[in-house]
């Protein structure tokens, strides 16, 4: 995508509620613990105020990191290198300044792998924007940590194999396909985040 085009999303912002309209999907992202860089999509991109051509071949998480809110910027990274140093699942709600300027409550999913001495090897996630759902409440974000692999939910299993489906049906590049396993993360992804507003009101009762 040209970098003309990026401007666009950052100066105008039909253009880009229209590019994010017609995504409609949940976007992803890929953390390598080699390089300590993120491979992202353009929905990521676009919600993180980075360049998409750039993202796509993988980005410091430092770039990540400054599209993060500033109040919310250290909490996220503190559970983003708990989460690789301890493996494991995390869900963590906090706010992004969007290319077009606007501030946006996502949510994020991630999971992350450990070689066989322990060291972080690599991690994936998902990403949802929540503003609509978080509209009116506090701006304190949730975060929380899922139970062992082998104790999760069922919404949370479901997540990870649609993930692991969908990068699978990437590779075969079959577009009627893909948008069945894109639909199915996005509902996937609702249901999370409704989790989560469930669980922040149950907390403040």
């Amino acid at each position: 995508m040209p970098k003309s085009k990026f401007s666009e999303y950052q100066t105008c912002g039909a253009a880009f509620q229209g590019a994010l309209d017609a995504l409609d999907v949940i976007g992803t992202w890929a953390w390598d613990g080699d390089s300590d860089r993120i491979q992202a999509d353009l929905f990521v991109a676009l919600l993180f105020n980075v360049d998409p051509e750039e993202a796509e071949l993988g980005l410091p998480l430092a770039a990540f990191i400054a599209g993060i809110h500033p109040e919310d910027q250290d909490r996220v990274q503190t559970h983003f290198r708990r989460g690789g140093r301890d493996g494991g699942l995390y869900v963590i709600e906090y706010r992004v300044c969007s290319a077009d300027g606007i501030t946006r409550w996502v949510l994020g999913r991630g999971r992350f792998l450990h070689d066989h001495r322990g060291r972080p090897i690599s991690g994936r996630g998902i990403i949802v924007d929540i503003t609509d759902v978080r509209s009116g409440e506090t701006a304190a974000g949730a975060v929380r940590m899922a139970e062992p692999h082998g104790t999760e939910p069922p919404l949370e299993r479901a997540a990870d194999f649609a993930m692991a489906a969908q990068r699978a049906i990437c590779e075969l590049e079959d577009p009627a396909l893909k948008a069945r396993a894109d639909a199915l993360l996005l509902d996937l992804g609702r249901k999370l985040a409704e989790q989560e507003q469930r669980l922040r009101r149950s907390q403040m009762n």
